[in-house]
């Protein structure tokens, strides 16, 4: 209480009588800062102009009990000299802004008096860290760190930690200074996130000391759905559709499949569809799927088509077996043509073709004729060997035919009772060696539709 009455009183009588120095103090910086909890003084730039003669110099406040420069300071005459006043926080201030006044006294006793002002603030709020919004699509993410104040930092080790990517490295920021930084994202590290405000954690340790700060990153919304396809395969047929959301907010995808109603029969799906629908010959397979970011759908639609290959081939081999084996050595066909005769009767020319496939010999060819016909006695080609009236037989003989030759046979056969609807001949048969074997053959049955005839049809 005594030393506060002392200073006071010091201060209204003692202060006015004090020779006052004679010179000019301008203050060059602005916006000084003291840091609490870091160990480093607030810094004063003084453009001090001498007017007088020589001059030896010191500094002190009232306020700190730190003041650099410690000792004197020489002034030359009538010049300026540029001082860094630097001054320490006061034990147990709190932060704020503060006017106090500082002292500069000679060594003769004469003072100047001059105020200053200086705000203090704590270490976590001097540093500031952000981000520019960016989307999956980017490469890169531009972020920054800001000093805050008017002070400066040489040396500091930065590390920032995110969901996207980690930074470490060591930088300097001078008063209010800003540095950007561009860093490359890892695509397959955040594929799987989704759109939103992430969180990056700050460390920056200047010294001994260390504050931590956070920032935020936009990661913007965007959506990208990607679709591939394959198609491999002839006999085991395969489509893969695959799709993959290579954004970051979920995407709704739906796949169709279009397949007609015999290759269905022979398709399996993986995985299998929410939908089927038959529209005609066709039939629609539906995927609905929701794939959030980073997640892919892959769609195998696999046609195999061995069994139905094999059976064709199957039904193709048996069907050559069939004619193969089914083909004989003689082939006969038989066709009938009606004729008008002169004298009204019911007339039919019978043509009996004969095609060797391979060589045979000793053949005889029978033709029988239909009850009630009679045949006409004269021969266009070859005549037969033997005709039986009674049996209504007919027979020709040939030594031999050889692969791939053909006979024409034909007659004439009528009848002098009228025939009317359908009327159908027998089958002829051939008897013949092949190889030393006696074998057989049949010709088709020929038929012929005969319609009554009327009067007029007669006269004419």
């Amino acid at each position: 209480m005594r030393k506060i009455i002392l200073l006071f009183l010091t201060a209204i009588f003692i202060l006015p009588f004090v020779l006052s120095l004679n010179i000019d103090v301008e203050k060059l910086s602005s916006d000084e800062v003291m840091i609490l909890g870091l160990d480093q003084p607030a810094t004063f730039d003084l453009n001090i102009t001498n007017k007088g003669g020589v001059e030896y110099v010191s500094f002190y406040t009232y306020f700190s009990q730190e003041v650099f420069p410690v000792g004197t300071v020489k002034l030359e005459p009538l010049q300026s000299e540029i001082i860094a006043l630097k001054m320490y926080p006061p034990e147990k201030i709190k932060i704020g802004r503060y006017i106090f006044n500082y002292y500069i006294r000679a060594d003769d006793g004469a003072e100047a008096s001059e105020s200053l002002m200086v705000n203090v603030v704590n270490l976590n709020d001097v540093f500031e860290i952000g981000s520019e919004e960016f989307n999956p699509e980017d490469n890169t993410i531009k972020i920054y760190v800001q000093n805050l104040v008017s002070f400066n930092f040489e040396k500091i080790n930065l590390k920032i930690s995110s969901a996207f990517f980690n930074l470490e490295k060591e930088i300097s920021l001078g008063p209010n200074e800003r540095q950007n930084f561009t860093i490359e994202i890892n695509k397959e590290d955040t594929k799987k996130l989704m759109a939103g405000y992430y969180t990056m954690d700050g460390n920056l340790k200047i010294g001994e000391k260390e504050t931590k700060v956070e920032g935020t990153l936009k990661f913007a919304e965007k959506n990208i759905l990607t679709t591939s396809k394959k198609t491999y395969g002839f006999i085991i047929n395969t489509n893969s559709i695959e799709k993959t959301n290579e954004g970051n907010i979920p995407a709704e995808t739906e796949t169709v499949i279009k397949k007609n109603i015999i290759s269905r029969l022979f398709t399996t799906f993986n995985p299998e569809p929410n939908i089927v629908e038959r529209e005609g010959f066709s039939v629609y397979y539906t995927w609905k799927n929701t794939l959030n970011p980073g997640e892919s759908l892959k769609i195998n639609v696999k046609t195999n088509w061995i069994l139905p290959f094999a059976l064709a081939i199957l039904i193709v081999v048996v069907v050559v077996i069939v004619k193969t084996t089914s083909k004989k050595p003689l082939k006969i066909e038989k066709k009938v043509q009606f004729i008008n005769s002169k004298g009204g009767e019911f007339a039919l020319k019978v043509f009996i073709n004969i095609e060797a496939n391979e060589f045979v010999e000793k053949i005889t060819l029978i033709d029988r004729l239909p009850y009630l016909t009679k045949i006409y006695e004269k021969f266009e080609g070859e005549k037969p060997s033997r005709i039986d009236e009674k049996t209504k037989r007919i027979e020709w003989n040939f030594e031999r035919m050889h692969a791939g030759e053909k006979r024409i046979l034909s007659y004439v056969l009528y009848s002098k009772i009228g025939v009317v609807g359908k009327f159908a001949l027998p089958n002829s048969t051939a008897m013949y060696e092949k190889n030393g074997k006696v074998q057989e053959s049949q010709s088709n049955q020929a038929f012929f539709m005969i319609e009554p005839r009327t009067k007029r049809d007669m006269e004419e």
